[in-house]
C-alpha cells in the first residue's frame, strides 16, 4: 500500500548528505525526519563525487530503515543517468518501499565532471532539451505499457516497461533559467531549488515564468511542488534569512510561503548536522506550522 500523501499546504525535509564515511549520520537524520512525522529526505547526486555513494542505493537502504518518511534524489544527474533507467530505478525503489519514492531531476551542471565519467558535454540549450524528452519518457515508462520515443537526443526503440510505480511518482526539475523554468510549468509536477542560488527576493519573478507556462499548457499552477532547499544554521543570533534563532527561521518560512508561494522546505544544516537537524524537525517545522494555522 503506498504511503499517505504530504500535507497539501506545506511540507519538510531534511537533507542527508550521502558521503561513504557518513552512513551513520545519514542513518541518524533520516531516523529524525522519519519519527519527527517529517515529509521527505532528499540526496544530492554527484557520482563523480569519489567520496559520495550512488544515490539511489542510498535511497533504499535508508528507506529500508524508515516507515514513513519519503525520499527524493536531489536532483537525479541525467547526464550519467538514461531516461529509461531512472525511470525503473526509481519505480523499483518506491514498489520496494511502499510507494514512499519522488523524483527530483536536473541536466547535470558539472559539465567537466560528468564528461570525465563518460557522460554527454552539452549545451545548456541542449540539456534543457534532453531534459524535457526525459520526463516524456520517464512518464511513458510509468504508465506500463510497451512503447518507443525518437527524440533527438533520447531514443527508446521499443521496450516493455515495468513494473509500474506503487503511486503516482512526482518529478520535480532542479532548474533556474526561464526556458527550463517554462519547461517545468509545461511537463513537471513542481521545482526543486536551493537558497544560495535562488534568495527569497527571486522567488516572485521565477514563480511567476512557472505559472504562466502551466496556464499556458491547460494545467493548475496551485497543484505544483515549489520546494525550498534552505541552507544554513539555527542559531542564537539572526544574520541573514537563513541564520538565526527558532521564531527567526520560523519567520523566513511563513513568508517564503504566504509572500511567495513555496510549499514544501528542505533543511540543508552548514555545520553541525545531526543536531540541526533535530532542532528544525523539533522546533522550527512546528513554529511555522503555529504561524500559518
Amino acid at each position: 500500500m503506498a504511503a499517505p500523501a504530504p500535507s497539501p499546504s506545506v511540507a519538510f525535509g531534511l537533507n542527508v548528505d550521502p558521503h561513504a564515511a557518513g552512513l551513520p549520520t545519514a542513518a541518524r537524520i533520516a531516523e529524525i525526519a522519519d519519527t519527527a512525522g517529517l515529509d521527505y529526505v532528499g540526496i544530492q547526486d554527484h557520482p563523480y563525487q569519489a567520496d559520495f555513494l550512488d544515490t539511489f542505493t542510498l535511497i533504499t537502504w535508508l528507506a529500508s530503515r524508515t516507515r514513513s518518511v519519503r525520499f527524493f534524489p536531489n536532483v537525479a544527474n541525467l547526464a550519467l543517468r538514461p531516461p529509461t533507467m531512472l525511470a525503473k530505478q526509481a519505480a523499483s525503489i518506491d514498489v520496494l518501499s511502499g510507494g514512499r519514492v519522488e523524483l527530483g531531476l536536473g541536466s547535470g551542471g558539472f559539465v567537466d565532471a560528468i564528461a570525465g565519467m563518460g557522460g554527454p558535454r552539452r549545451s545548456p540549450g541542449t540539456a534543457r532539451a534532453a531534459l524535457g524528452e526525459a520526463v516524456d519518457i520517464i512518464r511513458a515508462a510509468w504508465a506500463g505499457q510497451p512503447y518507443a520515443y525518437e527524440g533527438a537526443h533520447h531514443t527508446v526503440p521499443g521496450t516493455r516497461p515495468g513494473p509500474r510505480p506503487a503511486h503516482d511518482i512526482a518529478i520535480w526539475l532542479g532548474v533556474m533559467g526561464p526556458k527550463a523554468l517554462a519547461l517545468l510549468g509545461a511537463k513537471a509536477d513542481g521545482w526543486s531549488v536551493s537558497s544560495p542560488y535562488v534568495p527569497p527576493e527571486r522567488l516572485p519573478g521565477l514563480n511567476a515564468i512557472i505559472d504562466d507556462a502551466a496556464r499556458d499548457a491547460g494545467r493548475d499552477p496551485a497543484r505544483l511542488t515549489r520546494l525550498y532547499n534552505v541552507m544554513g544554521t539555527v542559531v542564537p543570533t539572526a544574520h541573514d534569512p537563513f541564520n538565526g534563532p527558532v521564531e527567526h527561521w520560523a519567520d523566513t518560512l511563513a513568508e517564503a510561503h504566504t509572500a511567495h508561494g513555496m510549499n514544501t522546505f528542505v533543511f540543508w544544516p552548514g555545520r553541525d548536522r545531526e543536531r540541526q537537524a533535530r532542532i528544525f524537525a523539533d522546533e522550527v517545522v512546528p513554529a511555522v506550522r503555529a504561524r500559518l494555522g
